[in-house]
């Protein structure tokens, strides 16, 4: 006879569950789809099943922007706090035409997923505004984020809500939002965001983060399957700082990087692409395109390729029902948020392909933003030595947790990782209990 409680989550939770299949690349409905799963095989409550599921707070701001040709635009601004139980929000901010509530609503929610799964003392949030910066200049950029920030006061602070870079925003603007917020509460707050320059408060080691936390949970992945490091050959889609990290940091340790590719195409060869050359190439002309000894790929032929290790850290939903089956990769690493549908999984499951979410695989960054703001707080800061051996530590054990979760029930690191999270976050909301 089932669990009573087993019946009453799921009758809340099936109804989400069945919802997931109307919109295959719905970032929140991909979301969700796993929250429920894992929700479900946890017997979680009912009431804390709705806490978790639902958002703190969800905030659109209008942001007007006198352009320099004098002319007055108002973009619109959102910021999402998914979940501060454990600590402040944490999630960056994203300058895009594609940004919407749903994306940041999605991407809240997986940051508070992350931050548990690597056993950070955050909360999970998000922020964008809708804007084209590729057609706005520099001054133009400083207004919009002055007054973004400026919007968000009631919000943002070291201990409530702490931003970091994201897709077209950078140390730059994260100096920014920290000068703004500085000058509005009359003092310098260095540990207001994470991501700034160095000589501001940031961390030694930041900008490899992400990547090197791809690294670290890729060897434990090789070592579980048994696949030795120095033969693992490796495809990676997307060229940028996670990506391309990736690819120098994986080289290095003596894996066969034979395929990369940026958003005008990829190169590969399968002997191997010789990675620092390529990084000097990138550096002269931008692109990958015209890298010489190497074929041209596409990306989509990228992700299909044979290889031992695909590491897909562009952008989220480029592995779906439509092409996973065509996967033929020992491991993906999920460098990029969302880039595996739920639709995806079952598929990549079927086939026994290791999976390493990316709630674990890209939890890197996150982890060395907390090691910021630590350092931020405390005024005191550390050597990349040592940043980097306590990224190391924290990325081995999360890894290890989430498989030993994964292989306890029998499911997916996938499933595995939100199953650790959700208990971590639910376990706090018990002992803090509701307050009325």
């Amino acid at each position: 006879m089932a669990n009573p409680k087993t019946r009453r989550a799921q009758s809340i939770i099936t109804p989400d569950r069945d919802r997931r299949f109307v919109t295959e690349d719905n970032p929140f409905e991909a979301m969700m789809s796993r929250f429920d799963d894992a929700a479900r095989r946890l017997n979680l409550e009912p009431g804390l099943y709705k806490v978790l599921r639902t958002p703190e707070k969800q905030i659109i701001v209008a942001v007007p922007v006198m352009r320099d040709s004098g002319e007055i635009e108002v973009y619109t601004g959102i910021r999402v706090l998914h979940n501060t139980s454990r600590g402040p929000a944490k999630g960056d901010i994203r300058f895009d035409m594609a940004v919407t509530l749903d994306e940041v609503k999605a991407l809240a929610a997986w940051m508070t997923w992350k931050c548990a799964v690597v056993n950070l003392p955050f909360g999970g949030g998000k922020g964008g505004v809708i804007c084209d910066p590729t057609s706005m200049s520099v001054a133009e950029l400083e207004r919009l984020t002055r007054r973004y920030t400026a919007e968000l006061m009631e919000t943002l602070g070291p201990d409530s809500d702490v931003p970091a870079p994201d897709v077209n925003t950078n140390e730059r603007v994260m100096a920014w939002i920290m000068d703004t917020y500085s000058m509005r509460v009359g003092h310098t707050v260095t540990a207001v965001v994470t991501g700034k320059p160095v000589e501001m408060g940031g961390s030694l080691g930041r900008r490899d983060a992400t990547g090197r936390g791809c690294l670290v949970t890729t060897t434990q992945a090789l070592a579980h399957l048994k696949i030795p490091v120095a033969k693992a050959t490796v495809a990676v889609q997307g060229f940028g700082n996670v990506g391309s990290t990736a690819a120098r940091l994986m080289a290095a340790e003596g894996m066969n990087v034979v395929a990369v590719s940026d958003k005008k195409g990829g190169i590969h060869n399968p002997k191997g692409l010789d990675i620092p050359a390529v990084l000097e190439w990138i550096k002269e002309h931008r692109y990958l395109e015209g890298f010489p000894g190497a074929a041209v790929i596409s990306n989509e032929a990228l992700l299909c390729l044979e290889c031992d290790v695909l590491v897909p850290a562009a952008l989220e939903n480029v592995i779906t029902s439509k092409n996973a089956a065509a996967v033929k990769a020992r491991i993906i690493c999920e460098g990029a948020n969302g880039p595996t549908t739920a639709r995806a999984d079952a598929i990549l499951d079927k086939k026994g392909i290791f999976v390493i979410p990316d709630i674990l695989a890209n939890a890197g960054g996150v982890t060395v933003s907390y090691f910021e703001w630590v350092q931020d707080r405390g005024g005191y800061f550390w050597d990349e030595p040592t940043v980097i051996e306590r990224l190391e530590k924290i990325m081995v054990n999360a890894f290890g947790e989430v498989l030993a979760m994964a292989q306890t029930h029998d499911v997916s690191m996938r499933i595995g990782a939100y199953m650790l999270a959700i208990e971590r976050v639910a376990a706090v909301h018990r002992m803090r209990g509701m307050y009325a």
